[in-house]
This record gives structure tokens, sequence and C-alpha cells, in this order.
């Protein structure tokens, strides 16, 4: 089931942007999209990478071809691989990584263990990618206020 949060609600319905149910799923088949490769994708196919599921190893190798099939077909080279994290930080509900924690706390919010487990591993994911150095981090405080962390 699809699933987007309402801080990617000034993209979602035109897909011009990345949603986070694709950054995770990206990074469980260990696959570098960048936007320039999703700006060439149709409307269709971004919705086949959206709701495309991954819970399975088939699936996971299915939506990887698929992936690295369209991205050849647009740029002629495939796009580049990622190591893939055998024990993705989003699915540990009981370590907070640090530099979400300190990007929290940057702005005066604690996360505590009780609400860290609390959260899906689609939210922790969401967190998680937000409170890095090299992204633009305008949905980290509306994410933590929609996942009720403030």
């Amino acid at each position: 089931m699809t699933h987007f949060f309402q801080f990617e609600a000034d993209f979602v319905d035109s897909l011009r942007c990345i949603p986070m149910e694709v950054r995770m799923k990206l990074d469980t088949c260990g696959i570098k999209l960048k936007l320039a490769h999703w700006h060439q994708f149709t409307q269709e196919e971004r919705l086949v990478l959206v709701e495309k599921p991954i819970t399975t190893p088939e699936e996971i190798e299915d939506y990887g071809k698929y992936l690295q099939q369209l991205v050849v077909t647009y740029t002629g080279i495939p796009a580049s691989n990622l190591p893939i994290d055998p024990n993705p930080p989003w699915l540990d509900a009981n370590t907070i990584p640090a530099n979400l924690q300190t990007k929290a706390q940057e702005i005066g919010v604690i996360i505590t263990e009780e609400k860290w487990a609390a959260l899906t591993p689609q939210q922790r994911f969401a967190l998680i990618k937000l409170s890095r150095p090299s992204h633009e981090s305008k949905n980290f405080l509306p994410a933590l206020k929609e996942f009720k962390l403030l």
C-alpha cells in the first residue's frame, strides 16, 4: 500500500520529487537514482516505482531490474549501485542514529527511545534521510510535527 507523508503534500500529486516511499525502496535495492533520472520517467513509470512492492528478495531484485531498465532506456547507462545495508538503521527500533538525535537537539527536540520505537520503519527512514547533513532539511521540522515528536 502506498503511503505518502503530509510533509510531501506539495509534490506527491505531480511526483516531481522522489517520494520517501521510493527513496526507501532505492536504499533497499541499492540503487542511486538521481532526480534528473526521475524527471525523465513518465508519470505512469513513476507510479509503478511508488507502488511496486519490495517485501521479498525476489521483489527487491525485480524492482532493481525494472528501475535499471528505465534508467538505461532514458540515459543509455545504468544508475550507480550502492552498498545495501543488511541491518538498515530504520529497522532498528532500539537505536536512534546519533546524527538524527543531534539534528533534533539543534531545534530543541529530544527523541526518546520510546518515541523512536513507536515510529514505523517508514517514519524512521524519513527522519534519518531528512537529518543527513547533505540533505536540504526544510521538511525535517514538519516531519517531526507529523510524527508527533514535538
